[in-house]
């Protein structure tokens, strides 16, 4: 029999069958993405061969279909491992504020991480807006920018007042999408505001050392009324990158990729090497300094987690 992931929660995943019941399942022996170090071998999103246990009323996961995208990330368990969040989705959705909680434009750039390496289109939505300011204005046109020219929408909401979600219904009709957002943003009542009656989860997941932390995790998919469905993790903290080499993050910062064509080293990693077309760029204002801050703070991250011996002039 098959049918698709719809909840994970510690070594029990629900499975919705091809005539639309759900049994409750469980794995046998071991399951592999690729070559990664998984914490979780299948996620919420993954189209599964499941076997009826004998005399019982659960299934046991026998196998994993081909999967067509998968966001992971560093496991907030194991420092040397990666949790895999979802899997076939067809868009994500990064949730921010301007204010309550401040922006943090670093969180979205790292999750852009996640998603551009396997083309999942990604939507910046800014939430609260009923909060915002004479000067918030203008950091919201700074987004979108910023972040609309590289191919991802940006778009305003208020889950509190309403405004912004016949929009966003739209965008998540009929599609399967992941959204996440660091903790405060109102991914909880926004997802409310769009369909009442969803309760997603509010739990923070912790950076990887997992410090004052609990670090049970579990994510769900939520099938919407007017067509599509939501797959929800706990709000995420942090985002690192365990899983990527420094020239996979200079290749997903799109702009810098196009721009690489144009620097003297054809493996440039547009930090201190001469003739870079990117830092000249940013100087121009081709490239937003904002966009460059945040790649060097990643690249920083891999570089140092790999060991890589690279003088760095920051």
């Amino acid at each position: 029999m098959k049918g698709i992931i719809i909840k994970s929660k510690g070594k029990w995943y629900t499975v919705r069958m091809e005539d639309g019941e759900s049994m409750r399942c469980r794995i046998r022996g071991k399951l592999r993405l690729d070559d990664l170090k998984l914490t979780n071998p299948i996620a919420v999103g993954d189209e599964v061969i499941i076997e009826k246990e004998e005399g019982q009323d659960t299934a046991i996961i026998t196998g994993v279909m081909p999967r067509r995208n998968y966001v992971v990330r560093q496991s907030p368990r194991k420092k040397h491992y990666l949790h895999m969040l979802c899997a076939n989705i067809d868009q994500a959705i990064v949730i921010a504020t301007i204010r309550e909680p401040h922006l943090k434009p670093g969180f979205i750039d790292r999750f852009l991480m996640t998603t551009t390496p396997h083309d999942i289109p990604t939507i910046i939505v800014v939430n609260k807006m009923d909060l915002w300011q004479d000067e918030d204005e203008a950091i919201f046109g700074g987004l979108k920018m910023i972040y609309e020219p590289l191919g991802y929408p940006v778009m305003a909401v208020s889950a509190l007042h309403g405004d912004g979600l016949d929009e966003l219904r739209a965008l998540l009709k009929d599609k399967i999408t992941f959204v996440c957002g660091h903790s405060g943003v109102g991914k909880s009542t926004l997802a409310n505001g769009i369909q009442p009656g969803l309760e997603l989860a509010t739990q923070e997941i912790s950076d990887y050392s997992g410090k004052g932390q609990h670090t049970t995790t579990f994510a769900e998919m939520f099938e919407l009324k007017f067509g599509g469905h939501i797959i929800d993790t706990p709000g995420i903290k942090e985002l690192a990158f365990i899983n990527m080499e420094p020239h996979d993050v200079a290749h997903n910062f799109v702009e810098f990729f196009e721009a690489l064509q144009n620097c003297k080293f054809s493996d440039c990693l547009h930090i201190n090497e001469p003739k870079c077309a990117v830092k000249a760029a940013v100087e121009t204002g081709e490239i937003s300094p904002l966009r460059y801050e945040n790649y060097l703070n990643i690249m920083e991250d891999v570089l140092n987690q790999n060991h890589w011996e690279r003088k760095m002039d920051w």
